[in-house]
């Protein structure tokens, strides 16, 4: 792990999850997401330490466990470090067992119950310009990966968008993309094309993206999502459960599954036969006990 420059104060730590760092004139800076435990979080305080930089506050940009695991280990170690994040995701920091019971409908599996303390989140960002120690950050809405996902515009036009699109390498190895909402995940992407920003972050690439080729990445994610929604279609001539059909796409794609993806894959499926079934383009029906859906 290394501090790598964007522009101006801003800057970034590479990582399995990248997060964002941005410098105040004191060397008190903000992080952007803070990896998936305390393990990486030492690693990243190891990299602010080596740069005289010392962590005053944390946005996160969602709340799944590999952008927000390593909070309380900056909140514990650093007293008055405050955290932001928006409303819909501070839900499910500060209530950790609704993530287990989005994907199971229940309490779920031991092996789902990713992380057991809650986060105690200090502010709830609004949308548009917000003041942090006197330097403005936009704050701008990026729903559907996640229920209220955020992304965060810093004064040197560098935009971090968290994980509302995914990278050509990701969208090559994990195809079928986790979405809790596909319209808010389309309507993000066609957004993302009209940012006023320069240089572009994603959570999982080791690639700063400009305005140019941040539109077309765009694209490509609507051509992936598009794919799947008509890859189910044509599944769904004849009727199948959830179940089925993830069955099929997990064989068609060749999807990496274990038990944990299954539920995050499960999920996914979820999410586009909803999406189809508001349209109108797929129906259910029920028998003996088991749900079918069809195109």
């Amino acid at each position: 792990m290394g501090l790598k420059k964007i522009r101006g104060n801003t800057y970034y730590i590479h990582g399995a999850t990248n997060i964002g760092v941005y410098a105040f004139k004191n060397k008190n800076c903000v992080l952007i997401d803070t990896g998936i435990n305390n393990t990486v979080a030492r690693r990243i305080e190891r990299v602010l330490i080596d740069n005289r930089f010392h962590p005053k506050y944390i946005i996160n940009t969602h709340s799944h466990l590999d952008h927000c695991g390593g909070n309380n280990y900056f909140l514990e170690n650093y007293p008055g470090c405050i955290l932001y994040a928006s409303k819909g995701e501070s839900i499910f920091m500060e209530n950790p067992e609704f993530t287990s019971y989005t994907l199971f409908a229940s309490s779920g599996l031991k092996s789902m119950k990713g992380m057991n303390n809650p986060i105690e989140v200090d502010y709830i960002l609004e949308y548009g310009i917000n003041k942090i120690d006197n330097d403005k950050f936009n704050v701008i809405p990026l729903r559907g990966h996640s229920i209220e996902q955020i992304g965060i515009i810093t004064e040197n036009k560098v935009c971090f968008l968290g994980d509302s699109i995914f990278s050509d390498a990701i969208l090559e190895k994990y195809s079928l993309p986790f979405i809790y909402s596909v319209e808010d995940f389309l309507e993000t992407l066609c957004y993302i094309k009209d940012i006023d920003a320069d240089c572009f972050v994603l959570s999982h690439s080791d690639y700063i993206y400009s305005r140019e080729e941040i539109g077309a990445l765009a694209d490509r994610n609507i051509e992936n999502v598009e794919y799947y929604c008509d890859l189910c279609l044509t599944l769904l001539e004849q009727p199948l459960t959830r179940e089925q059909l993830l069955k099929n796409v997990t064989i068609l794609k060749e999807l990496p599954m274990d038990r944990n993806k299954y539920y995050i894959n499960f999920a996914a499926i979820s999410a586009f036969i909803s999406y189809l079934y508001n349209k109108g383009a797929v129906d259910t029906f029920l028998e003996d006990g088991v749900m079918y859906y069809y195109a």
